[in-house]
């Protein structure tokens, strides 16, 4: 595997969801991800909830390639930071150990500057360093 730095991954990885232009962001989620990469978001306790009132036990939001990934990043731009006016940035606290990177990440108000929420972000990378996998936990 070629070297990597977490911490600038971790950086490169959140800047994705902020940014404004579509072809941009499509440029990075290239260059940041393997083509069939897949992005699985521990979805949030209401959503849980109703599927365990569904009768499902697991439940897991995956988008896979980079189509899919780039509708999940446009779809989460559109709701945080466009209407919210929220924005995102990684913890310095990223850590990698053979192909994973684990590192924790912050909302934040752009009116503000308050931290309003935040996650952990778990980066399984490929011989190339692109993200091949990568498990989601807001509210962690």
């Amino acid at each position: 595997m070629i070297e990597i730095d977490a911490q600038r991954l971790a950086d490169r990885y959140m800047a994705q969801w902020t940014v404004p232009d579509a072809a941009e962001r499509r440029a990075s989620i290239e260059r940041l991800w393997a083509k069939d990469a897949t992005h699985v978001l521990h979805p949030p306790a209401k959503i849980r909830e109703i599927a365990a009132e569904l009768g499902f036990d697991h439940t897991t939001l995956e988008a896979q390639g980079h189509d899919a990934i780039e509708s999940r990043v446009a779809r989460s731009h559109e709701r945080f930071v466009e209407k919210m006016g929220l924005t995102f940035r990684p913890r310095a606290d990223a850590v990698r150990l053979h192909g994973v990177v684990r590192f924790g990440w912050e909302t934040v108000s752009t009116e503000t500057g308050d931290v309003v929420g935040g996650g952990l972000e778990i980066l399984v990378l490929d011989d190339d360093g692109r993200i091949k996998a990568d498990y989601m936990f807001p509210g962690a």
